[in-house]
């Protein structure tokens, strides 16, 4: 009852003011003159206001000619003195650029229209501020004296802030890191985009984060007046900051170590400066993870995932990631059990400054192993072509009508050659493809990731050992086989031939060696064949089983695997290319192609040259 009694109350107040304020808008003269929507006019934040309030003076005289314009800073004193030293203020553009400033109604909209920013139809709405903002800031306007950014409005639309703004998530807009009536010049102390101020401005949504980069070696450089020490925005961006996921984004996973940590962990002035080690960066791309970064993946581990994002600490402090205490964990994120067993070694290390002795000894020997064997290689060649170009007719003579080539190669070791030519193929584009990702004979891989270019490597490194296990199962099971292959054990007459070959080729004898079925030639590519699959195979399963190999094997392993893995994959395909291509191809007497492992049976210059040419009419042998 005592409510039903107030609420009457109420309502006789109320009814003459409602009624007296609707007379005052049938009687306000300057309806006579100006047609204002009073009804949406009161929904405006200024909507209690009189039109006097706001055109003084509007009532004492004529005012056809236009009157004053009207002055905020009437009723807003305190944002007009703050706005005065903006950069939109009378101390701040007009004295160093003469632009025009922009007005209140510029950013608001006009007086008789203006709503509230939380209002959706505001130009100051969140998620409606970059293109109020772009009418002056936009690519189309000139850039005037002074103005560092030229394209922020294009640069703000596209980022994830602007994204979660209109979508009315709460993202950050322009007044948010600008501030609304106060924005200052980046180069000002007092401005909120001051590179002190920056983690303060982000910290205002970001909190949890900025309170890990000011405890970082980041944040406590900034804040101790370190001008080169990065703070938000040299990471991420400044206007155009994309989620991490983004390929675009500088601190994407493949971005990370290029655009983000190696333009400053790479820079002499800098590490002159404050002592940084020069070898991060390049030792980190000679690496497995920088490889594989920088052929595109997004998996690998990046600088941030071992030292962290935002809460970098030096690997002394013990809550660091790379802490000696810590590395087994941080390791163990990606590779379980890493550091379990044995103590995981320096990883930031150059080749030619590793501390692991095998890896080292690996390279002293293979690396002048290369080098003579190639050498040796194209000297041994460029003889016999030219030895053979100035005698090419005895080289391409047609064989006889009634004579017999013996077959070489039976079907089992067709398959076997097949199977571990194709697999060689894939290995050799697919492995350098890692070692080299911006190579341009790389490009055509591009379509493929990292992660499919590996599944393609191993899958490939499987059939060249499934083609070792059949061709060892082939000699097991055929007597036939096993009597071919006894012709491949070396002997003492190898080096005789070697000896007689090379000096008819300089010219020194007049007749060629005896022809022989199975000749130094043939050996040499055999054994290093074998030699070769066994190497590149042991390592290839270390690095394929990574796992294993930093839990149960000690920590020198790796390193030294990759290094064996890698050079023995060089002098494999070298000898390949050099010696292999040229018995089956470039020799005069097969060119252009020994057909043996199609056919089975050479063409008749190599038979002649081997001795598997029979002049009687002899019925061929079964394989």
């Amino acid at each position: 009852m005592r409510k039903t009694i107030v609420g009457f109350i109420l309502l006789l107040a109320c009814t003459p003011l409602t009624l007296l304020a609707s007379d005052e808008e049938q009687a306000n003269p300057c309806n006579d003159c100006h047609e204002v929507d009073l009804a949406q006019f009161e929904a405006t934040v200024h909507g209690m206001t009189e039109c006097l309030d706001c055109h003084v003076g509007a009532d004492s005289r004529r005012h056809r000619r236009g009157l004053d314009p009207v002055d905020c800073a009437a009723c807003h004193n305190d944002v007009a003195e703050v706005q005065a030293v903006s950069v939109h203020g009378e101390l701040g553009v007009r004295r160093s650029t003469g632009m025009e400033l922009p007005s209140c109604a510029n950013c608001h909209g006009e007086i008789h229209v203006m709503t509230s920013t939380n209002d959706p139809s505001s130009p100051l709405y969140s998620g409606r501020q970059g293109e109020t903002c772009g009418v002056c800031h936009g690519s189309g306007q000139p850039a005037p004296a002074g103005v560092r950014t030229i394209r922020p409005i294009e640069a703000y639309t596209a980022s994830v802030h602007a994204t979660e703004a209109g979508n009315g998530h709460g993202g950050p807009s322009c007044n948010d890191c600008h501030t609304s009536h106060s924005p200052l010049p980046a180069t000002d102390p007092e401005s909120s985009i001051h590179r002190a101020n920056v983690p303060e401005t982000c910290g205002e949504c970001h909190r949890k984060i900025t309170r890990q980069f000011e405890r970082s070696i980041h944040g406590l450089a900034a804040a101790a007046g370190v001008k080169e020490s990065p703070v938000c925005t040299d990471c991420h961006g400044e206007h155009r900051i994309l989620a991490v996921g983004a390929p675009d984004s500088p601190v994407s996973a493949t971005n990370i170590p290029t655009k983000v940590c190696g333009p400053c962990h790479s820079d002499l002035k800098l590490g002159e400066k404050y002592g940084l080690p020069a070898d991060q960066v390049p030792s980190y791309d000679e690496s497995f993870h920088g490889l594989a970064s920088r052929g595109g993946s997004q998996r690998v581990a990046n600088c941030a995932s071992c030292h962290g994002v935002h809460n970098i600490l030096p690997s002394s402090d013990p809550d660091s990631y790379i802490h000696p205490d810590n590395l087994a964990h941080t390791c163990g994120n990606c590779h379980a059990g890493a550091g379990t067993q044995f103590t995981i070694g320096p990883v930031h290390v150059l080749a030619e400054d590793t501390t692991n002795v095998v890896a080292y000894w690996i390279r002293a020997i293979y690396i002048p192993l290369i080098w003579v064997t190639v050498i040796g290689m194209l000297l041994h060649n460029l003889l016999d072509l030219v030895k053979k170009t100035r005698t090419y007719s005895l080289w391409r003579r047609r064989p006889p009508e009634q004579c017999v080539i013996r077959e070489r190669m039976s079907l089992p070791f067709r398959f076997t050659h097949a199977l571990a030519a194709v697999s060689f193929v894939v290995l050799v584009i697919t492995g350098f493809a890692l070692k080299y990702p911006e190579s341009w004979w790389v490009l055509p891989l591009q379509a493929w990731d990292n992660e499919f270019r590996g599944i393609v490597h191993r899958i490939a490194a499987v059939g060249l050992m499934a083609a070792c296990v059949f061709h060892f199962i082939h000699l097991a099971v055929s007597s036939r086989a096993r009597g071919q292959m006894a012709a491949f054990l070396p002997k003492t007459a190898d080096f005789r031939e070697f000896a007689h070959r090379i000096s008819y080729n300089l010219g020194r004898r007049i007749e060629p060696p005896a022809p022989v079925r199975v000749g130094y030639v043939e050996k040499v590519e055999y054994w290093a064949a074998l030699w070769g699959t066994f190497v590149t195979a042991i390592t290839g399963l270390v690095l394929w089983f990574e796992n294993f190999t930093l839990t149960w094997l000690p920590g020198w392993v790796p390193e030294a695997a990759t290094v064996l893995h890698f050079l023995e994959a060089i002098l494999a395909t070298l000898a390949i290319l050099i010696w292999h291509f040229y018995s089956v191809m470039l020799d005069p007497a097969v060119y252009p192609m020994d057909m043996t492992w199609l056919t089975g049976k050479p063409p008749f210059s190599r038979a002649e040259e081997r001795g598997e040419v029979v002049y009687e009419d002899v019925p061929e042998q079964d394989s």
